[in-house]
C-alpha cells in the first residue's frame, strides 16, 4: 500500500532528521520533493498545491525553527495534514435503529462492488448479524450466479429474482423477505454503470427511492487514480453517497484516490479492501493510513489483526512454556501458523514501523518471500518429535537427513536453529523481565516485532 510514495517521503524526511536548525530554504526544498511525490502517486494538483502550502505555513512558525528538534517537527506537521486530508477521523457504517439496516453497493462495473458485498456479510455475520445478500444485476451475464456463489462462501443466504425483474422491484421485495425471515442486515449489490449512462443513472435513483438506504456506499477501485476521483464526484452529484469503499489498497496503489477523494468529494472512506479474502477488509482509519504513509506503521491494526486471529487459550499455553523455559520448535511451528493467520507475510511487514525492520535483518516488505515459511515449516516436519523438542541432539548426519528430508541444505537447517534460539532466548529475556508477553505474538529486540530472517532457502540438489 502506498510503497512508491512513502519511499519518496521517508527519503525526503530521513534528510531533515537530526539537524539542529532547519532555514526556510530547507524547508522549501523537503515541500519540493513532498510535491512531486503527491504528484507521481498521482493526487489531485489541486489538493497538493492546498496541501503543501498548509504545512510551509506551520513548518515556517517560530516555534517550529527554534523547537529542539525542528526536523521531527515538520514530519509531525505533515503528519497532522495527511490525517486532516484523509478525513481526520474514522467514519463507521450507519445502523438501523429499527432492523434492517440496508446498504446499497454502486459503482462502476468491475470495481469490485460483489466482492466488497461478500465481505461486508461476512464481517456481519462474525458480529452476530443475519445479512442478506440481493442481486439486482440483471444485465451481466452470470452476475446473479457470482453473488450466490459468493453468498454460499460466506454461508449466508442471497436473494434474487432472475433477469426479467426489474432491480427496484427485487429490492423491494427483498426487503419483504428480510423481514419475514429475521435479516438485520441487507446488502444490495447493484449492476456497474458508467456515470455517463443517463438510463443506468436514472435506474440507480429509483432503487435508492425504493428502498430508502441507510447506507449507500461508492465502490471504486484504487488502482485507478484520479479516474476514480472523477467517478466519485460525478456519482455524488447523481444519488445522495454516504461514504466510499476502495479495494485493491493491498495491489501496486500510488495512493492518489484515497488522498484526493475526502477533498474533492467531501465524502468519508469508510471501507478498505485490503486483498481477495473474505475477511480482507478494514475500516478505514486516516491516522492509521497517514502513520504508513510516513512509514511509521500500523500496530493497532496489526494488533487487532492478530486479537480475532489468535487463539488466546493457545497464546496463554506458550506464556507458560517461555517463562519454564520449555519453548520448542513444535511451538515455535506453531507460532508461525499463527503469524499466517494474522495475514499474508508482506502485509504484516507493512503495518512494522520502517525503524523496526532493522531488527528484522533490514528488509523492506517487498524482499520477504511468502514461502519462507513454508520451507521454515518442511524443514521442522521433517524432524523427529525427540528432535523437535531437543534440538541441541542434532549433530552433523541428523541434519543431513533433515535438509534430504524437506528440499534444502544443511545451512538452512543451521540457520533456523539459529532463528530459534534467538527467538527463544528474547522471549525468555522479555517475559522473564515483564512476567507477560504479547499475547500469540513472539516479542522482538527491545520490544520489537518476531525475528524474520529474508534469506531464502536454497533446494538441496538431490544428485548424489
Amino acid at each position: 500500500m502506498f510503497e512508491s510514495l512513502t519511499e519518496r517521503l521517508s527519503a525526503t524526511f530521513d534528510r531533515l532528521r537530526g539537524r539542529g536548525r532547519l532555514t526556510e530554504g530547507d524547508i522549501g526544498d523537503a515541500l519540493k520533493e513532498v510535491r512531486m511525490a503527491l504528484l507521481e502517486a498521482d493526487v489531485s494538483f489541486q489538493v497538493v498545491k492546498d496541501f503543501t502550502g498548509k504545512v510551509k505555513e506551520r513548518a515556517l512558525s517560530e516555534e517550529v525553527v527554534k523547537a529542539l528538534s525542528p526536523g521531527q517537527q515538520v514530519i509531525k506537521i505533515v503528519h497532522d495534514e495527511l490525517v486532516a486530508l484523509l478525513g481526520a477521523e474514522k467514519t463507521d457504517l450507519a445502523h438501523a435503529e429499527v432492523p434492517p439496516t440496508i446498504i446499497v453497493l454502486a459503482g462502476l462495473q468491475g470495481s469490485g462492488k460483489t466482492t466488497m458485498a461478500g465481505k461486508l456479510a461476512y464481517r456481519y455475520k462474525r458480529q452476530g448479524r443475519q445479512p442478506l445478500l440481493v442481486a439486482t444485476d440483471v444485465y451481466r451475464p452470470a452476475a446473479i450466479k457470482q453473488l450466490e456463489v459468493v453468498a454460499e462462501q460466506v454461508g449466508v443466504p442471497c436473494f434474487q429474482m432472475g433477469e426479467r425483474s426489474t432491480p427496484p422491484n427485487i429490492a423491494k421485495a427483498a426487503l419483504r423477505q428480510a423481514s419475514t425471515h429475521g435479516h438485520d442486515v441487507v446488502i444490495i449489490d447493484t449492476a456497474g454503470r458508467l456515470h455517463t449512462d443517463t438510463e443506468m443513472m436514472d435506474e440507480i435513483r429509483e432503487v435508492h427511492k425504493a428502498v430508502a438506504p441507510h447506507e449507500t456506499i461508492l465502490v471504486l477501485d484504487s488502482l485507478t487514480g484520479q479516474d476514480a476521483v472523477n467517478v466519485a464526484r460525478e456519482f455524488c452529484d447523481a444519488i445522495p453517497i454516504d461514504g466510499v469503499a476502495l479495494t485493491k489498497l493491498d495491489g501496486d496503489s500510488r495512493g492518489g484516490a484515497a488522498l484526493s477523494l475526502r477533498a474533492v468529494t467531501n465524502k468519508p472512506i469508510k471501507l478498505a479492501g485490503v486483498g481477495e479474502k473474505l475477511d480482507a477488509l478494514e475500516t478505514f482509519h486516516p491516522e492509521r493510513i497517514a502513520s504508513r504513509i510516513l512509514g511509521m506503521g500500523d500496530m493497532l491494526t496489526l494488533i487487532e489483526k492478530a486479537q480475532q486471529s489468535v487463539d488466546q487459550d493457545k497464546a496463554a499455553e506458550l506464556q507458560k512454556k517461555v517463562l519454564q523455559e520449555r519453548f520448542d520448535l513444535d511451538d515455535f511451528l506453531e507460532q508461525l501458523q499463527q503469524m499466517k493467520k494474522v495475514g499474508p507475510l508482506q502485509q504484516i511487514m507493512e503495518m512494522l514501523p520502517k525503524s523496526w525492520l532493522g531488527m528484522v535483518g533490514d528488509v523492506g516488505p517487498e524482499e520477504i518471500d511468502p514461502r519462507e515459511l513454508d520451507r521454515i515449516e518442511a524443514v521442522i516436519r521433517s524432524m523427529t518429535p525427540v528432535e523437535r523438542h531437543s534440538p541441541k541432539i542434532l549433530e552433523g548426519s541428523r541434519k543431513k537427513r533433515i535438509a534430504r528430508g524437506s528440499g534444502t541444505t544443511v545451512a538452512d537447517v543451521n540457520g533456523l536453529l539459529k532463528q530459534f534460539y534467538e527467538t527463544q532466548t528474547m522471549m525468555r529475556q522479555m517475559m522473564g523481565a515483564s512476567g507477560r508477553g504479547a499475547k500469540g505474538v513472539p516479542p522482538g529486540p527491545r520490544g520489537g516485532p518476531p525475528r524474520i530472517r529474508s534469506g531464502k532457502m536454497k533446494k538441496r540438489s538431490r544428485s548424489r
